[in-house]
């Protein structure tokens, strides 16, 4: 205490002054670095979320779609209509010669189907919106899967119907089950780090088919002369989704693979 009996006053010295901003620096930085990882993390989740959310919600409108398909068909009627775009000829409809030559499905029947197939499937079904039976077609083109809907014109040929640029709509993008030459992945890179979704690093079908034959089901390329459209009787629907941008942290790209299965419950003419 000095003479005039006042404490001297101390504050802190620079030393103390650059420790403690120091010290206040290195824990902001932690922080922030944690943000900035809790933020990626939550951007590639809700990427991933929102591949696998479109994903099942178009595999649910397709199995919809086959599980109602061959409705109302002829066998229905006491009466049969005049004119056949007042039923179903068959629930899976097909290209070309629909509907005077009945092709067949895959390689080992013949494999004269253009649709349908690994690919490309139209279906034939009354949907209950008022206008009476409908062609409803899903194609894979580069990495989109199109879907179109039109009324069925008797005479006409569905394939021709439902691939006219004003009918076909984007349902699903950045379908990866045969990417083009063009696309932001190889398949290759994509087995790199998904095996178990390319074996053999080959492109996945998005359709499989399995026909109704006298001795049960089989798959509709192996079940010979059965092998038809009309036969068609479940259908798994595989799809292989990639995510619009890479993930922030490992800067790749994420895919997503999702399965369902329809199952045709009306008869076949």
């Amino acid at each position: 205490m000095s003479a005039t009996g006042v404490r001297p006053q101390r504050g802190f010295t620079i030393l103390e002054l650059l420790v403690a901003t120091s010290i206040f620096l290195v824990l902001c930085a932690a922080m922030f670095g944690l943000l900035q990882l809790s933020q990626q993390k939550y951007t590639n989740e809700t990427q991933v979320s929102g591949a696998f959310q479109e994903t099942r919600l178009a595999i649910d409108q397709i199995v919809r779609d086959f599980n109602i398909s061959g409705f109302p068909a002829y066998s229905l009627f006491s009466i049969v209509p005049a004119v056949s775009s007042q039923y179903a000829v068959s629930p899976v409809a097909w290209d070309p010669n629909y509907p005077n030559t009945l092709c067949q499905v895959g390689t080992a029947g013949g494999g004269t189907c253009q649709t349908p197939g690994d690919f490309d499937l139209i279906l034939e079904t009354d949907t209950g919106d008022g206008n009476g039976v409908s062609w409803i077609r899903y194609q894979l083109q580069g990495t989109v899967l199109y879907r179109s809907k039109v009324q069925k014109i008797a005479g006409d040929d569905p394939g021709t119907d439902t691939s006219q640029p004003p009918v076909m709509v984007p349902f699903v993008t950045n379908v990866m089950n045969n990417p083009p030459a063009t696309a932001p992945v190889t398949i290759t890179q994509m087995t790199a780090n998904y095996p178990t979704m390319f074996p053999g690093g080959a492109p996945q079908p998005v359709f499989q088919y399995t026909c109704d034959t006298p001795t049960g089901p089989q798959p509709c390329p192996t079940a010979g002369i059965y092998g038809v459209p009309s036969n068609i009787r479940d259908v798994v629907v595989t799809l292989i989704v990639m995510t619009q941008q890479p993930n922030q942290q490992n800067q790749q790209l994420e895919l997503v693979e999702l399965t369902g299965r329809g199952h045709r419950v009306n008869p076949s003419n």
